[in-house]
């Protein structure tokens, strides 16, 4: 026998499944007001969603009572077979209605929730996009990404399904409800009273359900993390090293078979849930045809009423097991609201000022004024939400910087020496402005870089870093990623300048030679050649290398040398330095020891000191330097 609907049943059944622990969490003041502010573009599809659903509603209670009118026209003989006809075809055009009706409903039903994925989406990935590198460094990429997809598509469901759902079933059920009871109060009182029976063993399987549920999404989380830290490049190569297959192969076994069983029990306890449903229909149909033929025979009842109210129970338990547990349907939809909002709702901690104005373009100079800096804290530019491990922070933030001070005029070249973790890469970031200063100056052109505007910064200033990335895509992708407007002739003069357009016109594809994951099919110095390149194609007037040669073998230190050579020339440049072949050329040689610049000077004024820089020298860079000259 069919309850209403298997879409009806469905529904009840993922309402059961769903955690009910969701009812009990606290949503932030406002979160009703925010959902209807991204309702309200869709307003008028809302108007017209809610008219169709009571069209439905209203039709789905008119036939019932139609077949009831004919089975006591043939009962009693009363009228003409023209009537049963007409009324026959009139059940037969509000079934025709009725399937337009569900058409429409389901055509502004994906309208609506489709619009409200775009815009969740397009707001969230253009809020992330302005989020600093120290938000990037504490995010768990996963749990970002699943905001992205699931929480979004979890609150498009408050405009599909539960909405249509919670508006389709109560109006449905009053309807159904208040003609029964015209019909007869006996008989729907009796039917209402086998509710019970089917709505609490439910809620214990719910609650089994849910916990099969929650540790099904555990597995598969598990499963997924997996494949991903195995299947990237790098994961990849570390388990062909010192990985043993056949226990990583066990492993996933073992949680993909856990996650088979899950899903057979799981598969079971919703077949009992559909098969109890239907069997306490039943039970209550025959309730009806029992009462209610005794009472017809008693002259209480019409036979058509029986017949009526007969189909309009079926109507009836899907629509009272679905609203049972409506509210952790709508706190469902609502907290994946609230877990949206929150990413929107973290603020960028590098914004632009609103009385920016662009870099100097006549000026590239570079100047640290009194500049100390302290990382932020995680609760400043993360959310222990996106982060898979979340402890409390003590002490406060640590200083890095402390009190640095010099300039670069245009076009010298300034580098930076120290010990690792000395602070030169913090003063790196604090030029292109992906952290702030915490006290002091950072200017570029004259210009304090808190008041430029973030395009003309960026526009100004090229980094190549030691890692250099590549996106999955073609070598022509990755360099007009600097500057998409370039010319073909341009693309070449960049590689030309990088000592790599040889080797790129020597692959079959050329330009549209895909690099591979992160560019793992090119070498490391081929990488940071075609990173040069790319900064070459942007021809800023501030360049700045992070360690660019750092982990390369002499061989390709040498190539990647000499393009740089090219980058560097006639522009700003500001270097950290591993080998003395990168800084052995500098106008000014920084040293940075625990935050703070305790030498400078020149290569020779620095060695004929006898300090920091020589000691340095002897142990880091002198090597380096034989190393160099033997390959070149």
């Amino acid at each position: 026998m069919d309850v209403s609907s298997p879409m009806t049943s469905m529904a009840a059944m993922r309402s059961f499944r769903r955690d009910p622990s969701v009812t009990a969490r606290e949503l932030p003041k406002g979160t009703v007001r925010r959902i209807l502010g991204i309702a309200r573009p869709y307003r008028r599809d809302l108007v017209f969603f809610l008219l169709l659903v009571i069209g439905s509603s209203v039709i789905g209670v008119l036939t019932p009572l139609l077949a009831g009118r004919i089975v006591n026209r043939i009962a009693s003989l009363e009228g003409t077979a023209a009537d049963i006809v007409r009324i026959a075809l009139l059940i037969a055009a509000l079934a025709v209605v009725d399937a337009g009706i569900s058409l429409a409903t389901r055509w502004f039903s994906a309208r609506i929730g489709e619009g409200v994925i775009y815009d969740l989406r397009s707001r969230v990935f253009e809020h992330v996009q302005r989020m600093p590198v120290a938000f990037f460094t504490r995010t768990q990429t996963g749990a970002l990404v699943s905001r992205l997809n699931n929480d979004v598509i979890g609150a498009q469901q408050a405009f599909t399904s539960t909405l249509s759902g919670v508006l389709s079933n109560a109006i449905g059920l009053v309807l159904t409800a208040g003609v029964m009871f015209t019909l007869s109060w006996q008989i729907t009182a009796l039917s209402l009273v086998l509710v019970p029976v089917f709505v609490l063993p439910a809620r214990r399987i719910g609650r089994r359900l849910q916990e099969i549920t929650r540790e099904s999404y555990g597995l598969n989380a598990s499963m997924n993390a997996t494949m991903t830290e195995r299947f990237n490049v790098a994961g990849a190569l570390l388990v062909k090293l010192f990985g043993r297959p056949a226990v990583e192969a066990e492993g996933f076994r073992g949680r993909a078979a856990r996650v088979r069983d899950i899903g057979v029990v799981s598969a079971m306890y919703g077949r009992t849930f559909f098969t109890a449903l239907t069997l306490v229909a039943a039970l209550a149909t025959a309730l009806v045809y029992g009462l209610g033929g005794w009472l017809a025979f008693t002259g209480s009842l019409s036979p058509g009423d029986v017949v009526a109210l007969a189909l309009l129970l079926s109507r009836l338990y899907g629509p009272l097991t679905a609203l049972s547990n409506v509210r952790v349907d709508v706190m469902s939809a609502m907290v994946s609201f609230d877990r949206v909002f929150e990413v929107l709702d973290l603020q960028p901690m590098i914004r632009q000022a609103p009385d920016a104005v662009p870099v100097p373009e006549t000026d590239r100079s570079i100047e640290f004024e009194h500049v100390s800096f302290s990382y932020p804290s995680a609760a400043d530019v993360s959310l222990p939400s996106l982060e898979e491990v979340s402890l409390p922070e003590h002490g406060g933030p640590t200083a890095v910087l402390h009190d640095v001070s010099f300039r670069v005029e245009p076009g010298q070249l300034v580098a930076l020496v120290g010990h690792s973790g000395a602070g030169k890469s913090t003063i790196a970031n604090l030029v292109p402005r992906l952290y702030d200063a915490t006290s002091g100056t950072v200017r570029v052109g004259g210009l304090d870089v808190r008041r430029a505007t973030l395009d003309s910064l960026r526009d100004a200033i090229g980094v190549v870093s030691q890692d250099a990335h590549l996106f999955h895509d073609t070598i022509r992708a990755n360099l007009l990623y600097a500057r998409p407007e370039a010319s073909e002739e341009q693309l070449w003069a960049a590689l030309s300048g990088a000592r790599i357009a040889g080797l790129v016109r020597s692959l079959p594809d050329a330009l549209d030679t895909v690099v591979g994951d992160r560019g793992y099919r090119l070498s490391g110095g081929e990488k940071q050649r075609l990173a040069i390149a790319r900064v070459l194609l942007k021809a800023p007037g501030i360049v700045i290398l992070d360690e660019a040669t750092a982990h390369l073998d002499s061989e390709s230190e040498v190539a990647v040398q000499h393009a740089l050579d090219t980058a560097l020339t006639g522009r700003t440049s500001l270097v950290i330095a591993h080998r003395l072949s990168t800084i052995r050329s500098a106008d000014q040689i920084l040293v940075v020891d625990d935050g703070r610049i305790v030498e400078s000077g020149t290569h020779s004024q620095l060695l004929a000191l006898g300090g920091r820089y020589a000691d340095l020298y002897q142990t880091q860079f002198a090597v380096g330097e034989g190393r160099t000259v033997g390959a070149a």
